[in-house]
């Protein structure tokens, strides 16, 4: 669906030469990498949605197929984003793999609120508790806390890499969504840890404002969720995602003098510098 935003002739030329810089990211990572080697962090967002649409972009002026795609699935997601995956994954045949955290999932009996025993949970689990330093017997399943983030999102991602031997995972990424992220690189060596598998991280549209990104959606006619339109500016967990402006799609908000990330959960929003230094995205 299009979005209803007028754009101008010389803003489509502004869009177009952000969208240029980003391809040079994305073919600078096809020449360190082989296809195989590389893969796309997508979560139907409006970030890695822009970031994958570039991709493919890249992957059909070069004759080659989008790399492995991977979406997590963390036990508390928005239907809208499950619709809108399915049909993209399709029309522009992306090799998606949905990824999950089946040993907490199953602890939690698929539940949300339900309290997990720590005990029950498989080593590698109860290592990585102890790695965010969580000393509890139990804790509720809930995927935006920060034992359920690191569980849901940190853990699954680096299996992720850690299966298919990736040497280099392309993220959507932006230099103003989040102070944690002022200083972030296009390319970014993620040296071998406890845990943590040795990859570098490579975002394509750090460059990119949010009025940049809703430009460049409505010059290009890239597709998005239907909730962006509904006034949810940022999308995380269903039920700790809130609209903004109710009834105010995401591109007609005053997004340069409000905070993006507000309807997020704050908790694990203060904490994003530590849980990026574990693996977080």
């Amino acid at each position: 669906m299009a979005i209803d935003k007028e754009i101008s002739e010389k803003r489509k030329r502004q869009c177009a030469k952000l969208v240029d810089m980003s391809k040079d990211i994305v073919r600078k990572a096809f020449d360190r990498f082989k296809p195989e080697e590389l893969g796309v962090t997508w979560t139907g967002g409006k970030d890695s949605g822009l970031t994958l649409w570039i991709i493919r972009e890249v992957c059909l002026e070069k004759g080659i197929p989008i790399p492995k795609t991977m979406i997590i699935g963390e036990g508390d997601e928005f239907e809208e984003i499950e619709e809108f995956v399915e049909r993209y994954s399709k029309e522009w045949v992306v090799p998606l793999e949905l990824c999950r955290n089946d040993d907490v999932l199953e602890a939690a009996s698929h539940t949300l609120g339900a309290t997990v025993k720590v005990k029950d949970l498989n080593e590698r689990n109860q290592a990585e508790l102890k790695r965010i330093a969580f000393s509890e017997e139990e804790f509720p399943f809930e995927a935006e806390s920060e034992a359920g983030n690191h569980l849901m999102k940190t853990v699954v991602f680096n299996q992720w890499v850690e299966r298919h031997n990736l040497k280099g995972v392309f993220q959507g990424l932006r230099w103003d969504e989040h102070p944690a992220r002022f200083n972030d690189e296009y390319f970014e060596k993620k040296e071998a840890a406890h845990l943590i598998p040795e990859h570098t991280r490579i975002r394509p549209i750090l460059h990119f404002t949010e009025k940049d990104e809703w430009d460049t959606y409505a010059a290009f006619n890239i597709p998005h969720c239907t909730l962006y339109e509904q006034g949810y500016r940022s999308l995380g967990a269903k039920t700790t995602s809130l609209i903004s402006i109710e009834g105010v799609p995401a591109w007609k908000q005053d997004l340069e003098n409000t905070e993006e990330r507000a309807g997020r959960r704050q908790d694990k929003e203060k904490a994003m510098e530590r849980l990026r230094k574990l693996g977080y995205m």
